[in-house]
């Protein structure tokens, strides 16, 4: 074939089919570094905060390593403002307080997992003036509602149903939970609205709390102030017997409660087995302290029969599956509140403990699915 042949076949080829593919232009260093923090930039744009290093995402925590290696660099901090549109590589302001300080720290670069930064056993100076964490407390003005809570826990304590181990972590500091600091047990009665901080570099996030210390004081500290406290003054948090040790994972999530009324209402006396089946975050002492007000309690005051305290459990989810369970057993009544108005509680069920006891395993363990109510035998029974 002469070249006169092979130039038609060329000159032919309309779509380019015998060109041949230009080469990628390799990559350099710095093409590799943009590419890197461009993913990081993107991270930011789905979940409005930066990767943490710390999390069991390893996902996230790639690209959280990734983000702590470029800010400890200049240079790569430098070469990659132009892409920095969240502001991920801008200098942080110092902080005004030790507050501003840990609230700010949205990388858990200052949590000390090693003990590090505990100052307990250097000598400390003394100050004529009160602590600042004293200052901060006021009366509880409604101690006397707390007070048996605290009793409670005394009492547990004491008769070896609950035990004391060392503070597990920030994450554990929610509604209900009891610690001890400085030799003085704390009731956290109530976390308030997340609060959004706007500093120059980012929106931080925090939440006030009403702690209720056993003295008779509360105070309104933020969170990150508590849980910094609790590891400074090594606290100790009260957990249930049961639970060997509670580990950074395990989240107290609430309690089921299994209540029984003690109305004087033949209607509701004539009921057997009454129970109502309801959910809440904090003690359950507290939640019933005034149930002759409430049309849910019917009214009238209640005895507490049981309560299991649930962790790594959507609480209220496994709430549903008992009143799904128990649907064909709920007493249906109405109650005339005391604003005049007809309510219908739902969470009151004719069952017997000991069945709804075997129900609450069984929703633990994942067999309820197998299970139905015999209302005829007032058994489970297999599907």
């Amino acid at each position: 074939m002469s070249d006169n042949d092979f130039q038609s076949i060329f000159d032919s080829d309309e779509d380019g089919l015998l060109d041949t593919p230009e080469k990628a232009p390799k990559l350099t260093s710095a093409d590799r570094l943009e590419r890197s923090f461009l993913e990081i930039v993107e991270f930011y744009r789905e979940h409005e905060r930066p990767p943490r290093s710390d999390t069991r995402e390893i996902a996230e925590r790639k690209l959280g390593a990734r983000l702590e290696g470029i800010l400890a660099s200049d240079d790569k901090s430098a070469g990659l403002k132009h892409l920095d549109e969240f502001g991920l590589l801008v200098e942080p302001e110092a902080p005004a307080s030790l507050d501003d300080l840990l609230e700010g720290d949205d990388l858990g670069l200052l949590d000390d997992d090693s003990g590090l930064l505990d100052t307990s056993d250097l000598p400390q100076r003394k100050s004529p003036e009160a602590s600042a964490d004293a200052a901060q407390r006021v009366r509880a003005e409604d101690f006397e509602q707390f007070e048996p809570l605290f009793q409670q826990q005394h009492a547990e304590l004491a008769n070896g149903a609950s035990k004391l181990v060392a503070f597990p972590g920030m994450q554990h500091i929610v509604e209900g939970a009891f610690f001890v600091l400085n030799g003085v047990m704390l009731f956290i009665a109530d976390v308030g609205e997340t609060e959004y901080k706007t500093t120059t570099v980012r929106v931080n996030r925090r939440e006030r709390l009403r702690v209720i210390f056993e003295n008779g004081t509360e105070s309104s500290m933020y969170r990150q102030s508590l849980g910094i406290r609790m590891g400074e003054g090594h606290g100790q948090a009260v957990v249930p017997a049961e639970f060997e040790s509670v580990l950074a994972d395990d989240v107290a999530t609430g309690y089921v409660y299994v209540l029984r009324s003690l109305s004087d209402d033949p209607l509701i006396q004539e009921v057997p087995d009454l129970h109502k089946i309801g959910f809440s975050r904090g003690p359950v002492e507290k939640r019933v302290a005034h149930a002759e007000r409430q049309p849910t309690y019917l009214m009238a005051p209640v005895e507490v029969v049981a309560s299991y305290r649930t962790y790594n459990l959507k609480t209220s989810a496994l709430e549903h599956l008992l009143h799904r369970v128990f649907s064909d057993k709920r007493l249906r009544v109405s109650q005339v509140g005391k604003d005049g108005r007809v309510y219908e509680p739902s969470e009151w069920y004719s069952v017997p403990l000991r069945v709804i006891d075997q129900a609450i395993e069984l929703i633990t363990s994942g067999d309820i699915v197998d299970y139905e109510y015999d209302t005829e035998a007032r058994e489970l029974r297999l599907r």
